[in-house]
């Protein structure tokens, strides 16, 4: 389903880089029946996407006026193909994690590029005590960016993938030895 894509301000995730993410995830068998966070949303894709494959609830966090109208519209529309139903959140990410009551299962992360890396690593510190144990944590950036700062969030770096300019990194929380 084609989504629609806010005018600006917003890095939409290519088909390429998608295409690749999701493949993973379907891999390991995390999306069926998860509940997602999908935090500077932009359009909704990612986090939509986890519902079209299975996810059971996703959260979009877009605090800009006009990319969460854009949202809103792309969750409506999928929806109305599959039934599966997303919340639009108009906020910014701090106080939305301060708020959820909400365990994530699966959290996408992907900000700005010039997103400054403290704010993420504040972001995922406010993120981490809402994930599942078992949770996974993706943040996209840009390759120059950095690795995000896990260790202070109290999470674990996974993995990372890089595609041109851009790099997924996984995370979770620590795992129990």
């Amino acid at each position: 389903m084609r989504l629609d894509v806010p005018p600006a301000g917003t890095r939409p995730t290519s088909d390429r880089v998608r295409e690749s993410l999701f493949g993973a995830l379907e891999s390991t068998g995390l999306l069926d029946g998860t509940v997602v966070v999908d935090l500077y949303a932009g359009s909704g894709a990612l986090g939509l996407e986890a519902l079209s494959r299975g996810a059971s609830h996703c959260d979009l966090v877009e605090k800009g006026q006009k990319a969460a109208q854009i949202v809103r519209r792309n969750a409506a529309r999928v929806e109305k193909a599959s039934g599966a139903v997303a919340r639009t959140h108009q906020t910014s990410v701090q106080p939305f994690l301060r708020a959820s009551q909400r365990t994530y299962d699966l959290a996408f992360v992907d900000p700005p590029y010039d997103l400054d890396g403290s704010v993420l690593a504040d972001d995922l510190r406010a993120l981490a005590p809402l994930l599942a144990p078992d949770a996974i944590v993706i943040v996209e950036r840009a390759t120059r960016s950095g690795e995000p700062d896990w260790q202070s969030a109290g999470l674990v770096a996974l993995r990372a993938k890089g595609y041109g300019d851009t790099t997924l990194w996984w995370g979770e929380p620590p795992q129990d030895a």
